[in-house]
């Protein structure tokens, strides 16, 4: 019996070490080893009780010596199980001790590496949402360039269009000035020619009545015009119309050289002084007389010439166009006058002009 129960408590104490022992196997341990203990004080409480037998039953001292013999094998067994058992327990203590120890470390660590993490997943989530705002300034900023080059871009196609539309017109414009430049410089040469002829005309005028230079006839120049200027003392008698003889042979030496000139432009005009007319006979007034002074002339230079009548033209002034405003007799005189104006002719420069 003592030996089963011996082997039985071996059995136990190695499945308890060889297993990983939880607290509840541990004293599972712990009663084991008391109930060993009481087990031994009962057992050497027998051996008393059979020392004291022995004297008294001398006829079964062997028997009983053989069972005390058993008896204290079986104690010392158990008192050597015992002191295994309780290193055994000494180290599952430790061992127990170094399992919660490392249990604790396991879970601080684990409480330390988590918070760590989270620290680490609370900076990474800052930075993140640090990164999404930067990336969504970046996409505005894109999305702005974006505008802003589609609008250069439209800006640039819009400037290349007014480029190329001010290439064409100044090209045209190019051409354009280049026609009238070449126009105005055919006009300045038919200006020039004008001039000359003009100038070349005054001349054969000027010696045709050099004769009656300083007679009140005068030959000059103005505006591509040449003017014929001859005071009424050489033509008319005062308040009539009727020309005088030495006026008809001034008159007559211009006749060969104006139907030379068939392309000439002939204006006659008549001109007063300020002096009214008292409206005696035919003529009412100034106008009346200048514009018949001026018939009579144009009548002269076309009777028997050749000078074409559609070329010339009469035109009374009375007073009103003087060549000297003072009201002296000096002043009337150069005022009462005939002038006869010679305009080449301008439809070579009126074509170009147009």
């Amino acid at each position: 019996m003592s030996k089963q129960l011996a082997f039985g408590s071996i059995i136990l104490l190695l499945s308890f070490l060889f297993s990983c022992v939880p607290a509840k196997r541990y004293q599972e341990v712990v009663s084991q080893r008391d109930s060993l203990d009481r087990a031994h004080r009962g057992s050497l409480r027998i051996a008393d009780s059979l020392r004291i037998g022995n004297k008294e039953l001398r006829g079964d001292n062997t028997r009983l010596a053989w069972q005390v013999k058993q008896l204290i094998r079986d104690s010392l067994e158990r008192e050597g199980t015992l002191a295994r058992t309780r290193d055994e327990l000494a180290d599952l203590k430790y061992s127990y001790g170094q399992l919660e120890a490392n249990q604790r470390a396991i879970v601080e660590g684990n409480q330390r590496e988590t918070s760590k993490m989270l620290t680490e997943m609370q900076r990474m989530q800052g930075e993140l949402l640090q990164r999404e705002r930067a990336v969504k300034g970046l996409e505005e900023q894109l999305y702005q360039r974006r505008q802003e080059l589609d609008r250069v871009e439209r800006q640039q196609e819009s400037s290349r269009k007014t480029l190329d539309s001010l290439r064409a017109g100044i090209e045209a414009m190019s051409s354009a000035l280049s026609a009238k430049h070449e126009a105005l410089e055919k006009l300045q040469q038919a200006l020039a020619r004008k001039d000359s002829a003009s100038a070349a005309l005054k001349d054969r005028i000027a010696r045709a009545l050099f004769g009656f230079e300083g007679r009140g006839l005068t030959v000059h120049e103005k505006g591509g015009r040449v003017h014929i200027s001859i005071e009424d003392k050489l033509l008319f008698k005062s308040g009539s119309y009727d020309i005088d003889r030495q006026g008809v042979e001034a008159i007559k030496q211009l006749v060969p050289i104006l139907e030379q000139y068939p392309d000439l432009n002939i204006v006659v005009e008549g001109h007063t002084d300020d002096v009214p007319m008292k409206g005696v006979g035919p003529i009412a007034d100034n106008w009346d007389l200048s514009a018949k002074r001026a018939t009579t002339i144009v009548k002269l230079l076309l009777e028997g010439t050749s000078i074409p009548p559609h070329n010339i033209s009469a035109a009374g002034r009375a007073e009103f166009h003087p060549i000297d405003q003072t009201k002296t007799a000096e002043a009337r005189q150069k005022n009462r006058r005939t002038e006869i104006i010679l305009t080449p002719n301008l439809n070579e420069i009126m074509d170009l002009l147009n």
